[in-house]
């Protein structure tokens, strides 16, 4: 009885290689608006859905579920309501994330920032305050915390002021 040489090296072969299962991502796919480069938008832009900007966009954006990306090209003037913000392009206004705003090499930032956690790489521009809340504060409104944390202290040389004059008098 011939019986063909085993091979130690050789690879099990499944029973039944037609029988391939995509491996199934945990939650939907994400739905990403684009906004192309040729684009210049100019007014409030609200939605549900993640939003890519590699055009013009003058006003507001206000995507509070989601991320907002600003691309290489992109150019936003306008305040920014987002869960995440990645920036890579240019921005003037406001930056208001639930979550996190990360600033790469070749972004930039003019306006004040208000983030939970906030990422600054090297080479990008930041001009403007930083309010970095914890999460438990993320409800209340940021001008309410600018103002919890700008309170002003009393002066300490009134009391030697006061000592010093006692003592002369």
């Amino acid at each position: 009885m011939l019986q063909p040489p085993e091979n130690k090296n050789a690879t099990p072969i499944a029973s039944n290689p037609n029988t391939y299962a995509p491996v199934k991502a945990s939650s939907a796919p994400m739905e990403q608006a684009t906004i192309g480069r040729s684009l210049v938008i100019k007014g409030e832009i609200s939605g549900a859905e993640s939003l890519f900007v590699d055009g013009r966009i003058e006003g507001t954006i206000n995507i509070p579920e989601n991320r907002v990306t600003i691309g290489r090209n992109g150019a936003v003037t306008a305040d920014i309501n987002a869960r995440e913000v990645v920036i890579m392009g240019k921005v003037q206004g406001n930056i208001i994330c639930s979550d996190r705003l990360d600033i790469r090499s070749e972004g930039s930032v003019t306006g004040d920032v208000v983030v939970q956690r906030i990422s600054v790489e090297d080479g990008a521009i930041l001009k403007g305050s930083v309010q970095v809340q914890a999460a438990e504060q993320k409800g209340k409104q940021p001008q309410q915390q600018a103002k919890h944390v700008e309170a002003p202290k009393p002066p300490a040389n009134d009391a030697a002021k006061a000592t010093t004059a006692a003592a002369g008098a």
